[in-house]
């Protein structure tokens, strides 16, 4: 290329696709620690509930920023939990889809602890299909009250490796997960015949475990690349393989969605997880993906692309 040759706008065009570029790569993130938080690239065009066609920002739900009372108290006061729900454009009352956030990093960031999570793809493509999606905050995470304590050390600096901890940490998050549930249940745009529960990341085997303790409600689970801890962190077979046998109970079906090239957890550590959980009775199906060279398989979710065909299969075979 001959850089003398290109004009003032052309450089600008140029230094802008390259700082979008690298701006959409950093969004994605490389993100290290005992468990990854999902982040979706960036639009820096349009808002949560619309995106860009023929020039202009095309609306595809009504998001609902809500609040959710429960039955918990902190230092003598009510805790409320955050709920973002995206519902198509017409009122009425629709299936609907829970779906749990993962961590944040390795917890030493308390910072990305009031970042409130949603994803404008996974919303996109079930509102466009007749669905309403709900995103609760777990206690201490994004608005929602209470303090964030899903399995610390001592001094807080970041997840907890150790069973015990961890166990208790999932505990507590299935607690809001309830609550937020029976709240959501009560809802008059929802159609509680036809519920579905996911998550991503810590939120994906949580979607597991309250789909067994709460088998009445769902007809069936999603988990993108669950997982409690890490493989590289401690105790995190016993933790991992305790929950996914604990999931085992749900008497009816849930779709694994993984990738290879996980950060976290390694495809092979997957397949194990997903055979602990049948061989304890569990019942589903495990699907493996390649996202593009240098993508981390955490992210998936990010690439509708890869797996929304295989998810739409699975929701309309049920």
């Amino acid at each position: 290329m001959n850089w003398k040759n290109l004009t003032n706008s052309r450089l600008l065009a140029l230094a802008c696709v390259l700082f979008l570029v690298l701006a959409l790569a950093a969004c994605e993130g490389g993100s290290s620690g005992t468990d990854g938080s999902v982040r979706e690239p960036t639009d820096r065009v349009c808002d949560s509930v619309s995106y860009p066609e023929d020039g202009n920002c095309k609306t595809f739900a009504v998001r609902i920023d809500a609040r959710a009372p429960t039955p918990f108290t902190e230092n003598g006061l009510p805790v409320e939990l955050e709920v973002v729900l995206f519902r198509p454009l017409a009122e009425g009352r629709y299936p609907t889809i829970v779906f749990h956030h993962g961590s944040t990093g390795n917890g030493s960031d308390p910072s990305r602890f009031v970042e409130t999570f949603t994803h404008k793809g996974l919303s996109r493509y079930f509102v466009e299909q007749g669905w309403m999606v709900a995103f609760p905050q777990r206690r201490g995470r994004g608005k929602s009250g209470g303090r964030y304590d899903e399995g610390f050390t001592d001094n807080r600096s970041s997840y907890s490796c150790e069973a015990g901890r961890a166990l208790s940490g999932a505990e507590r998050a299935l607690a809001d997960a309830d609550v937020i549930t029976d709240w959501i249940r009560g809802r008059p745009d929802v159609d509680t015949t036809r519920m579905l529960v996911g998550g991503v990341s810590r939120g994906g085997v949580l979607a597991l475990v309250h789909a067994a303790r709460r088998p009445d409600i769902y007809f069936a689970a999603v988990n993108f690349v669950g997982g409690w801890i890490g493989e590289g962190c401690g105790d995190h077979a016993v933790i991992n393989r305790t929950l996914f046998e604990q999931a085992a109970a749900y008497p009816a079906t849930s779709t694994w969605l993984y990738a290879v090239n996980d950060s976290f957890y390694s495809i092979g550590y997957s397949r194990a997880n997903f055979g602990a959980f049948t061989m304890a009775g569990g019942v589903g199906e495990f699907n493996e993906f390649q996202r593009a060279p240098g993508q981390n398989g955490h992210f998936l979710i990010n690439d509708l692309a890869l797996w929304a065909g295989q998810l739409q299969a699975f929701i309309e075979s049920r």
